[in-house]
């Protein structure tokens, strides 16, 4: 078991962000190993296709290496973002400088208790230059592959992580941290006694660890490709969590621009009366969402579902509230009438 111990002034330097490269790094585990999530089963497929029917030039063979036998990953490979959602090609920077000494320790313990595999055995090499070519032959590796099969999905993972962070934001503003971590997973318990208090993460591979934040405060990192939370390995890292994201189910799914997989589908009525977009917004909007996760559901970008938002907003159907630094849209008591049905459009 790992522990956070975190006082006042850590909750308040709590704060998140996204990694690009950390998703690409977590996402050779659902290409290892399908089973890891049924929900990434399309993507998989995707990949695989574009990988086969490419002249990538990848190395299939050392990337599915950093990939130990029990899913663990290098820690080296994916870095402590910086600031809030940091360049991938500026991630990857960070770990081009990453010491021979420091790669060699973590490709081993991500691997232990096995060997290595044939395509990292230079890690074990005498002297540091055969660990440093090995570096930064992962690291164009990475890049390539980031280049194939991630960034092509990006913007869709990005406005997952960002509905997220939304709701937990929400969730912490209703009822603190207690609230925060509530639902975030399984493996995660939170208690405190007024003056402090401690996030435990369960089950974790290792001896585990105790750590005060000190002041520190502590990193939370949604992720769309991780499937249990990740602290750091050791305890001299600054506190931080990545933790599986919300609405990941809704990510590939098909269908999402007509409403079939949203559970956003609009009576006849109330298309021929709004339009199809603004009705399938008006349908979404049982509970507070903010543009971002709007626009990911229905597949298209923010600034069109701020325009439809615009005219609903101005004709009464929907209110709307500042949280934090995005604005939550509902559906006014106006709104609830015509979307679930209750206002006559569909009697003869």
């Amino acid at each position: 078991m790992i522990s956070f111990e975190l006082g006042v002034e850590d909750l308040a330097n709590t704060r998140f962000a996204v990694s690009p490269l950390g998703e690409t790094v977590l996402s050779l585990r659902v290409l290892r190993d399908p089973g890891v999530s049924a929900l990434h089963l399309p993507w998989r497929r995707s990949v695989l296709g574009r990988l086969g029917g490419l002249d990538t030039g990848l190395d299939i063979g050392l990337l599915m290496s950093l990939v130990a036998d029990r899913l663990t990953l290098p820690d080296f490979l994916t870095p402590r973002p910086a600031g809030f959602e940091p360049a991938f090609e500026d991630e990857l920077a960070v770990v081009r400088r990453t010491p021979p000494e420091v790669v060699r320790r973590d490709l081993s313990a991500a691997h232990a208790p096995d060997r290595l595999p044939a395509p990292l055995r230079a890690a074990t090499a005498a002297g540091d230059a055969p660990v440093t070519g090995l570096r930064d032959e992962i690291c164009e590796l990475l890049h390539r592959y980031w280049e194939i099969a991630v960034r092509p999905v990006w913007p869709q993972v990005r406005l997952v992580v960002e509905a997220d962070m939304t709701y937990r934001a929400r969730q912490l503003a209703r009822g603190g941290a207690r609230l925060l971590f509530a639902d975030m997973h399984p493996r995660l318990s939170w208690e405190d006694d007024g003056s402090r208090g401690i996030l435990r993460v369960h089950r974790t591979i290792g001896s585990g660890y105790h750590t005060q934040a000190c002041g520190r405060g502590l990193l939370l990192v949604p992720s769309v490709f991780a499937h249990k939370p990740a602290p750091p390995v050791g305890p001299q890292e600054p506190p931080s969590l990545l933790y599986p994201s919300r609405g990941v189910a809704t990510l590939w799914a098909a269908g999402a621009t007509d409403g079939s997989a949203t559970g956003s589908a609009a009576g006849p009525a109330l298309v021929r009366l709004l339009g199809a977009p603004r009705a399938r917004l008006l349908g979404l909007l049982a509970e507070p969402l903010a543009t971002v996760e709007l626009a990911r559901r229905l597949r298209v970008t923010p600034s069109a579902v701020s325009q439809h938002l615009r005219v609903l907003y101005e004709a009464g159907l929907v209110a709307r509230a500042r949280h934090g630094r995005q604005v939550l849209y509902r559906r006014s008591p106006l709104g609830d009438r015509l979307a679930t049905g209750n206002d006559g459009l569909d009697t003869p």
